[in-house]
C-alpha cells in the first residue's frame, strides 16, 4: 500500500513475500504432540529460528533470545527448525535430546532433510526471519547478535497491527515435556580427584556433582541447579581442569567465564570473564576479569598456564594464575582448518583438551579433526598449531587407518594415554577412538556410546562421559582396536552452482532500524574470502574493507568452499546522544559450490537483515 500513515504511528511495512509453510519430516517438539501451521498462528508475530545443535553461534542465539521470549510471550511465537549440518543431528532422539539439553522453551521444526531450508533460501547457521501477523517475511538475520534489532523491530510490528487490528495476543504452542529424573542430566566434562572420587559438570542441571569411586554414587552437589552467575550458581558448565594446588578450574560455559572451584572449603570463586560474551573489537588480553570471554568449552592446565577452549571464537585462549591475566594463544576467531603459527591458525570451534606432555591435544568438533599444538621457535617461545586427523569443515564419518584419510564426526573429548596414544570422544559417531602418533594409524577402541563428550583415566580403566546417556561408563582399555565398516560424509547441505570465471560476492548489510554504520574511526566493514581447496580461487582471496568482491574461479578446479567472513560496525542513530550504543554483526560462512557453465555469476549473502 502507498497511503501515507498519521504520524502518531509507525509507517506500514511493505510485506513482500509470503512466508512459505514449514514442513519437516522430523515432525514437532515441545508441542504435545500437535502439528503447527503458519495459518494457525497468524495474528502472532513468528521468529523463525534456523539452528543446528553442533553449531556454538546457534547455540548462543538460543540464549540472546531467551529475554525477548519471555518479555513477548503474549505476541510472539519462537519456532526453532532444526536444520542438521552432521549425519547424526539428522537423528529424531538427537534433536530431542538437544532440545532438552540446551533448554529450549518453544516449540522446534525436525527438518532432517532441509525442506524448510531450502524453501527460505537460508545459506548459514544461525539464520533468524521474522514474520508479521499477518503472514508475511519482513526480515532476515544471519549470524548472531541480532536480539536487540529484532526487539525493536517486534515493538514496532506489536504498535503497527495492534493499531490495524491485525495482532493477536495470548498463550503460544509451547508445551513443556515431562522431565525424567536422573542423577546426571547431560553430564558434559570429568575430572579424577585426588581423593579418588570423580568431578562431573552436570551441564543441563547447572551443577557440578561429585560422585563416588564407583562412578555412580552421589557425594555431593555444587551448586544451586538453577541458571545464574553468582557464588552458588553456573550456567551449563562444561570443561574442568586440576591446578597444581588442588583447586579446580571450571569452564563455565554460558556465563562466559573461568571459576574456580575448592573441593576443600566448596567455595566458588570467579577468576576470568566479565559474564558478558566477546564480541568483536573487545580486548583479546588484560586482567582476567576485566576481558570478556566466548563459550569457553575445556580447559587444561599445560605450560604453566589454564589453556582455554573458547568454542565460542575458534581459538585458544590462556590464563594466568599468577598474573590474573588472561590472553588469545592461537586462532584467529576465523573458522576453518590452518596449520601453522599459533597466531595464524584457523580452528573451528575447539570443544576438548589434554595436556601430554610438550602437546596440547584438541578435539576441533566443527573440523572433525584431532589437532595439537606444541612450542615452536628457538627455546619454544612461540607455539604452532598442527592437524593429526580431519581436513576441514565439511568432511566427516567413521574410517579407521592411515590418519591421513580417517574420518572422524564431531569429537567432543580427547584424553592422552599412557602409551603416548590419544583416545578421542568421537561424539556424533557415538564411538571412542584412539590415534596412535608412533604409527600414525587410527582404530576404535569402543562403539554403542551415547554422545561420549568426555573421558578420564582411572587406573587401568577409561572412565567414558555417555552424555546422551546421563552416565558414566567404566571400560577397559583393549588391547586391540574394535573393527569397524568405513563410512564417509559430506554436508548435506546442497552446493550452489556457480559458473567458471568471474563470480561477484556480495555481502548485503543494512544497519538495523535506527542505527547508522560507524564510520568514525575509518572502514566499518571487513570482508575475509578463502578456498578448499586453495586452488578454487585464482583471484579475490584475502581481506579488505568492501563487502563486494570480483572472484576469479579455477576452471580446473570443479567443486570446493568458499570460506567468507564478514563484519560490520554500526551505531545507534542518534544526534542527541553524544555517546550511541555500538553494535558489530559478523557472520561466517562456508559455501559448497560446484562450478557448471551454466551457473549463477553472483553470489549474496545477508549480513544482517533488511526491513522488508
Amino acid at each position: 500500500m502507498n497511503d501515507a500513515a498519521p504520524a502518531h504511528t509507525p509507517a506500514p511495512r511493505r510485506a513482500r513475500l509470503r512466508a512459505p509453510e514449514l514442513v519437516g519430516k522430523g515432525g514437532w517438539l515441545n508441542t504435545g504432540g500437535k502439528d503447527l501451521t503458519l495459518a494457525a498462528l497468524r495474528g502472532r508475530i513468528v521468529i523463525l529460528d534456523f539452528w543446528t545443535f553442533c553449531c556454538i553461534n546457534c547455540l548462543h542465539v538460543l540464549d540472546e533470545l531467551r529475554e525477548l521470549e519471555e518479555k513477548h510471550r503474549d505476541t510472539v511465537v519462537i519456532i526453532g527448525v532444526h536444520s542438521p549440518k552432521f549425519v547424526h543431528e539428522a537423528e529424531h532422539a538427537a534433536v530431542v535430546d538437544a532440545v532438552e539439553r540446551y533448554e529450549v522453551h518453544h516449540p522446534v521444526l525436525d527438518d532432517p532433510e532441509l525442506a524448510t531450508w531450502k524453501q527460505y533460501a537460508v545459506r548459514a547457521w544461525p539464520t533468524l526471519v521474522v514474520i508479521d501477523p499477518e503472514g508475511y517475511i519482513v526480515a532476515q538475520h544471519a549470524g548472531e547478535g541480532h536480539a536487540h534489532a529484532i526487539a525493536r523491530l517486534v515493538d514496532e510490528l506489536e504498535a503497527e497491527h495492534e493499531a490495524k487490528g491485525t495482532l493477536r495476543r495470548g498463550d503460544g504452542p509451547y508445551v513443556a515435556p515431562e522431565p525424567v529424573a536422573t542423577d546426571l542430566r547431560f553430564p558434559g566434562k570429568a575430572l579424577l580427584l585426588p581423593s579418588g572420587n570423580l568431578l562431573v559438570s552436570d551441564s543441563t542441571r547447572h551443577q557440578l556433582v561429585e560422585l563416588g569411586p564407583d562412578g555412580e554414587s552421589v557425594v555431593r552437589r555444587i551448586g544451586s541447579g538453577e541458571r545464574g552467575f553468582g557464588p552458588d550458581a553456573f550456567s551449563e558448565p562444561q570443561g574442568l581442569a586440576l591446578l597444581p594446588d588442588g583447586s579446580v578450574v571450571v569452564a563455565d560455559t554460558v556465563n562466559h567465564a573461568l571459576r574456580r572451584f575448592d573441593p576443600a572449603t566448596g567455595a566458588v570463586e570467579t577468576v576470568a570473564g566479565t559474564g558478558r560474551q566477546w564480541w568483536q573489537g573487545s580486548p583479546t588480553s588484560g586482567p582476567a576479569l576485566e576481558v570478556d570471554l566466548s563459550s569457553p568449552w575445556d580447559v587444561a592446565w599445560w605450560q604453566g598456564k589454564v589453556w582455554i577452549a573458547m568454542a565460542g571464537v575458534h581459538q585458544l585462549w590462556t590464563w594466568d594464575p599468577e598474573t590474573g591475566t588472561v590472553a588469545v594463544s592461537a586462532g584467529t576467531t576465523s573458522e576453518g582448518l590452518h596449520d601453522g603459527p599459533a597466531p595464524e591458525a584457523w580452528l573451528a570451534q575447539p570443544s576438548g583438551l589434554a595436556a601430554a606432555g610438550d602437546r596440547l591435544w584438541i578435539a576441533d568438533s566443527e573440523n572433525s579433526a584431532l589437532r595439537y599444538v606444541e612450542p615452536e621457535g628457538e627455546g619454544g617461545d612461540g607455539y604452532a598449531v598442527r592437524t593429526a586427523v580431519g581436513t576441514g569443515l565439511f568432511d566427516f564419518g567413521h574410517r579407521d587407518g592411515d590418519a591421513a584419510q580417517a574420518l572422524l564426526q564431531h569429537p567432543l573429548g580427547v584424553t592422552a594415554l599412557p602409551d603416548g596414544s590419544v583416545a578421542v570422544c568421537d561424539t556424533y559417531n557415538h564411538a571412542l577412538r584412539r590415534f596412535d602418533p608412533a604409527t600414525g594409524q587410527v582404530s576404535t577402541l569402543a562403539t554403542d556410546l551415547r554422545e561420549p563428550s568426555d573421558a578420564v583415566l582411572v587406573g587401568e580403566d577409561i572412565v567414558v562421559v555417555e552424555s546422551a546417556r546421563h552416565r558414566l561408563t567404566r571400560l577397559r582399555l583393549p588391547e586391540e582396536a574394535v573393527r569397524v565398516d568405513a563410512v564417509a560424509h559430506r554436508t548435506q547441505r546442497a552446493a550452489t552452482e556457480v559458473a567458471p570465471g568471474t563470480l561477484r560476492l556480495d555481502v548485503v548489510f543494512q544497519a538495523p532500524t535506527g542505527q547508522k554504520l560507524d564510520t568514525r574511526y575509518g572502514p566499518s566493514t571487513r570482508l575475509l574470502v578463502s578456498s578448499t581447496p586453495p586452488e578454487l580461487l585464482v583471484g579475490g582471496e584475502g581481506t579488505g574493507t568492501d563487502l563486494f568482491r570480483e572472484l576469479a574461479l579455477n576452471p580446473e578446479v570443479t567443486e570446493g568452499v568458499l570460506h567468507v567472513s564478514a563484519m560490520a560496525a554500526s551505531c545507534d542513530d542518534d544526534p542527541a546522544n553524544e555517546y550511541p550504543a555500538c553494535h558489530v554483526h559478523q557472520q561466517d560462512w562456508g559455501v559448497p559450490v560446484t562450478v557448471t557453465a551454466d551457473g549463477a555469476t553472483r553470489l549474496p549473502l545477508v549480513l544482517a537483515g533488511m526491513d522488508a
